[in-house]
């Protein structure tokens, strides 16, 4: 099964990276050079490409045809590489290292990293309203798909999760406050895009809680493997600084749990992220290996 979850995965992280690469081919009107190329460095610096293959298999798995959703996945990677760029930077996380390069206010410095992260923001809005507003789904899909891709984003979102990660005045030292942290930071994105396929597929709502339930369990087993990597992997392997927590004496799973405990729990979201598939009516095969393989992860 690994070795089958891991084929699909690289196969559909190259057709997202092609696409990308098609995107940022050529500099649209009026974009300063510089600007330009720092967004399109962090967003084709590589990656796993999750969020947008989720939101892309969510929807085939629907009925969907791929390229009409590929906008709105596209947009998911981009808002994704602009919360990475604002997390590395001195005032957040301060990390040199991203997907195994310089992170992008050490090639850019910081004024044109933070500016990259806004373009790329607002560029994830703009483009999917462009192009799916020229395509075969209808505007009250494409609103909701909105309203829950900017929840995602906002301060209920991405934004909160990382003041909660960031702000020392926001600390609270138990494992509820490390499981909101998860929820708000990594889970809310990897389960909006799950959703948000499905509903511009014109999934029934029972599969639509089905995948948003499916997504937060998911983005949750993701970080705790993530916090267990970041004491038990290499650079090399992770691609980005580890121990990076510890440095800045932060609570995560690994700190609240133990490893041992912390690789239970992973496991146990995991359980909980496939038994919600149960209640959708299509095969759900690719989602079900998924869970296990994210939750196994060794980087």
């Amino acid at each position: 099964m690994s070795n089958f979850i891991r084929e699909e995965l690289e196969k559909e992280r190259e057709w997202v990276d092609t696409q990308l690469s098609l995107v940022c081919s050529q500099k649209p009107k009026n974009i300063p050079s510089r600007l330009w190329e720092s967004m399109v460095y962090s967003l084709m610096a590589g990656g796993k490409r999750l969020r947008p293959i989720l939101c892309i298999k969510a929807a085939e798995t629907m009925g969907a045809d791929r390229k009409e959703i590929l906008p709105m996945a596209l947009a998911f990677e981009m808002i994704h590489t602009a919360s990475l760029i604002h997390d590395d930077l001195p005032a957040m996380d301060n990390d040199s290292l991203r997907r195994g390069k310089p992170t992008n206010h050490i090639i850019f410095g910081e004024t044109l990293a933070i500016l990259a992260g806004d373009a790329l923001l607002a560029w994830g809005f703009e483009y999917p309203l462009f192009h799916l507003n020229r395509g075969n789904i209808p505007a009250e899909r494409i609103i909701k798909a909105f309203s829950i891709f900017s929840q995602a984003i906002g301060p209920s979102g991405i934004c909160g999760g990382q003041v909660l990660d960031t702000d020392p005045q926001s600390y609270q030292d138990n494992a509820d406050f490390v499981l909101r942290i998860a929820r708000q930071k990594t889970a809310v994105l990897i389960q909006s895009s799950v959703t948000v396929g499905a509903i511009l597929a014109g999934a029934p709502a029972l599969a639509v809680d089905a995948f948003e339930k499916y997504g937060e369990h998911l983005g949750l087993a993701f970080q705790i493997v993530d916090d267990i990597l970041d004491v038990t992997a290499t650079a090399k392997v992770l691609g980005k600084t580890p121990g990076k927590d510890a440095q800045q004496e932060k609570n995560t799973f690994v700190t609240v749990w133990g490893i041992a405990e912390a690789r239970r729990r992973a496991l146990e979201e995991s359980e909980r992220a496939r038994d919600a598939l149960n209640l959708i009516d299509m095969p759900t095969s690719f989602f079900q290996d998924l869970a296990i393989f994210l939750s196994e992860r060794s980087c």
